[in-house]
């Protein structure tokens, strides 16, 4: 469900948390849709249950999660679903940035990024 990269540099609470709001964004997570348990992502992807726990506390306070007692973390109703592919291709853009700076770092031509990127992205379709 979700991808975890411990040597992104990236905190694996803000990799969660991104993740969540992005599934959230593009419909594929809708509001009552339950989340799994603290201790089984933690076990899952091998990390601090409290890492988990902190992803999930964050996104509650934005809205975007809800606690309900005895029941598992599910996307809050008021969660933003459905959103303009502008609205969503926004929330690409600091990863995007980062690839254009690195591509123009290694000095690659547009057109052979563009192709790697069109070629991984049909690659990460094929396995959803």
């Amino acid at each position: 469900m979700f991808s975890i990269n411990p040597n992104s540099g990236e905190p694996i609470y803000r990799q969660l948390t991104e993740q969540i709001k992005r599934m959230v964004a593009g419909g594929q997570l809708k509001a009552g849709d339950a989340l799994p348990s603290v201790r089984e992502l933690a076990s899952q992807y091998a990390v601090n249950p409290m890492t988990i726990s902190k992803a999930y506390s964050l996104l509650e306070a934005e809205g975007v999660l809800e606690r309900q007692r005895g029941k598992p973390m599910m996307i809050a109703a008021q969660a933003s679903t459905g959103q303009s592919e502008q609205t969503r291709l926004k929330q690409l853009l600091p990863q995007l940035e980062q690839l254009a700076m690195a591509s123009q770092q290694l000095q690659l031509p547009k057109q052979s990024v563009l192709l790697a990127l069109a070629a991984l992205l049909d690659r990460t379709s094929d396995v959803t």
